[in-house]
């Protein structure tokens, strides 16, 4: 695994606004989060801001080098999400509750699945962020 440098880790933290990008988790609740390769090393990503995002210790694990995901509408496969070509908010949502990530297009249906956004342990712990009012993230 490369090296990434303090400054490449501020960087990465502080363009994600220290939010998860793929769960969108706050680092002021979680505490500890990772440098992602969007890209993975594995098949040829680089270590540089493009291909490096914050995701949550969860998000990171699950994700392993997967790069792409099977829509469970289409049964298609397809890229998952890309936080440094994407929006997020293009491709998923919250429900009512702001405990479950919803996946609004193929790649955000595909992402959900793989990276387990939705495992009932996460979802139990969001509720009571929900409840204690540090979730779900205000995004500007």
């Amino acid at each position: 695994m490369a090296y990434i440098s303090r400054a490449l880790r501020q960087l990465v933290t502080e363009r994600a606004g220290r939010l998860c990008e793929y769960c969108h988790t706050a680092q002021a609740i979680v505490i500890e989060m990772e440098i992602d390769h969007i890209v993975p090393e594995v098949v040829g990503g680089v270590t540089e801001a493009g291909n490096l995002c914050l995701a949550c210790i969860s998000c990171n694990t699950f994700k392993r080098d997967y790069q792409t995901g099977i829509d469970s509408q289409t049964e298609a496969e397809v890229p998952l999400f890309h936080p440094r070509q994407q929006q997020w908010h293009e491709h998923f949502q919250w429900d009512e509750e702001g405990t479950h990530i919803i996946g609004t297009t193929a790649t955000g249906r595909a992402t959900v699945t793989p990276l387990q956004m939705n495992r009932s342990i996460v979802v139990q712990v969001r509720r009571r962020w929900v409840q204690a009012g540090w979730h779900p993230p205000e995004i500007v």
